[in-house]
């Protein structure tokens, strides 16, 4: 038996990452034998670097799991082998909760019959950590030793369950990939066929589980097997483009090519060419034949983002393709037939601009057809957890950081911040604390919030100021209530942190009376808190 402590390498993390990523690497073209062979010089190679005596993994599907077994010193050959599989088969993995647990002579509590199967396996203590995403566990890791104090470190145990992620995503894929077809039909056949999405099936990147995030992906999910065309609604930094992709994915032009084009960020000049293409020498520069997005997109899925800034000229042109499925390069005279799925974007108030004459009606109510308006991240303060430990992961390898430890304190701070510019924001925000801190819990680099400041109070006369005006009006009524029956938001029509957001950009503060002061009655109201 080993009597050194889990650290007893320095390069155990290096050592730990590479064994995992050659298993990973293997498993999704490997056929059973050779996965199996895989994992189990995994297993073996990460309990020699860890100095321990068991590790297992149980990989869960459905109501049947697949234990994977390391020991150091293998059971006699008359001898029942008793490996930790054992211990999570009877425990039932899809109970535990989504932090490791430790199991040994002071944590055995909560698991009866735990203590025995230890020491049938010859153990003293084991942690044990789910791996995957999902509501249930995909796999499971266990690692035992027969230390009486191993070093169960939380670094190393936060380290493990990263890396338990791993190879169960690998396991995923590779049971996805042999999945057989419902039916015969052909391979082409099959992948064209719609593929409706589910909340168990929806795009890692889109992270989150807060009702206004559902009713977005519930959305999604009516129409995403069908080619109708969908407008995205929403604020910018929101995700506008993970729902597009979303739809693509789950549409059945699939296997066609996605295609975008930001219609705000290219001068007007060249929307016309960028969209429809152009024919040699159709302009100074114009040296050869292009083709257009549409052209590429053919049979496939265009998206437009930033549609409410395309000029006027070209959404007459635009309509045109939408209605008869046919266009002309620039600088020909023939029209070309096109058949694409159109998804667009925008964070402008449309209806807005089509008052003003700024943007087409009957373009417009050919895009609405489905619209699906994406939450801000004020309206989903509770995904913010998993949005920022979604942050850490994805960028604090390039960094160089191992971060293990976000403190109340910091996401109450991100919680109450307003998030003008969304999810991007937040994003940026979490990349800054990574670089801010070297240990291993993020720190904050300065406030979220920079050097955002309240518009000043003004005369009385803008349009703002009658707009804070009717919000305190509203508040004084509701007695400063946001939340709950007959509250402030309830009244203006909005939801609570909507009108936190608003009160913050004007300024609105509520302050104390003398009298409030003098008694000690008065509780300051803190616009930004949730107990509003």
């Amino acid at each position: 038996m080993p009597n050194t402590n889990v650290f007893r390498r320095a390069d155990w993390r290096t050592t730990l990452n590479r064994a995992v990523r050659q298993c990973a690497s293997s498993l999704e073209a490997a056929d059973d034998q050779a996965a199996s062979a895989a994992i189990a010089s995994m297993l073996a190679e990460m309990g020699e670097t860890l100095g321990i005596d068991s590790v297992t993994l149980l990989e869960c599907s459905g109501h049947s799991t697949t234990g994977h077994d390391w020991q150091r010193s293998p059971a006699a050959p008359d001898e029942p082998a008793v490996g930790l599989s054992m211990l999570l088969k009877v425990l039932r993995p899809h109970t535990f909760d989504d932090a490791p647990v430790v199991i040994d002579e002071h944590h055995a509590e909560r698991f009866p019959g735990a203590r025995t199967l230890l020491r049938r396996a010859s153990l003293r203590s084991a942690v044990i950590a789910r791996a995957g995403i999902g509501l249930q566990p995909t796999c499971v890791w266990a690692f035992g030793t027969e230390r009486a104090d191993p070093d169960w470190s939380d670094t190393l145990v936060e380290h493990l369950q990263l890396l338990g992620d791993i190879v169960a995503g690998a396991l995923q894929r590779r049971a996805r990939k042999e999945r057989p077809s419902p039916t015969a039909m052909p391979s082409v056949m099959a992948s064209a066929r719609p593929q409706p999405l589910s909340m168990s099936r929806r795009p890692s990147d889109i992270v989150g589980d807060s009702p206004a995030l559902r009713a977005a992906l519930n959305r999604l999910d009516e129409v995403a097997s069908t080619t109708s065309t969908v407008l995205l609604l929403g604020e910018t930094g929101t995700g506008k483009e993970l729902f597009a992709r979303a739809l693509h994915a789950g549409g059945p032009r699939r296997g066609a090519p996605m295609v975008s084009v930001n219609c705000g960020a290219l001068p007007p000049t060249l929307i016309e060419s960028e969209l429809f293409g152009h024919q040699r020498g159709a302009f100074t520069g114009a040296v050869a034949l292009r083709q257009g997005r549409f052209e590429l997109a053919h049979r496939g899925t265009l998206f437009l983002d930033e549609i409410g800034d395309l000029p006027l000229d070209l959404q007459a042109k635009l309509l045109r393709v939408l209605q008869e499925g046919t266009f002309e390069r620039l600088g020909s005279s023939s029209s070309q037939a096109v058949d694409v799925r159109i998804v667009a974007a925008t964070h402008q108030d449309l209806m807005q601009r089509v008052s003003t004459g700024a943007f087409r009606a009957d373009l417009f109510y050919r895009l609405n057809v489905f619209p699906i308006r994406l939450p801000s991240l004020r309206e989903r303060i509770e995904d913010i957890p998993a949005l920022v430990w979604s942050f850490i992961r994805k960028r604090q390898g390039a960094l160089h950081r191992c971060i293990t430890n976000v403190t109340e304190n910091v996401m109450a701070i991100l919680q109450r911040h307003s998030w003008p510019g969304n999810i991007r924001e937040l994003e940026n925000v979490v990349e800054r604390a990574l670089i801010h801190s070297p240990g291993d819990t993020l720190t904050l680099d300065g406030s979220p919030a920079g050097d955002e400041a309240p518009p000043p109070p003004g005369d009385g006369t803008t349009l703002m100021s009658v707009e804070r005006t009717h919000i305190q009006e509203v508040l004084r009524n509701c007695g400063w209530r946001i939340n709950g029956l007959g509250n402030a938001a309830e009244r203006l029509g909005m939801h609570p942190n909507t009108l936190r957001f608003r009160m913050k950009k004007l300024g609105i503060v509520r302050h104390e009376s003398i009298r409030q002061r003098r008694s000690g009655s008065y509780v300051a109201a803190d616009v930004g808190r949730r107990a509003c």
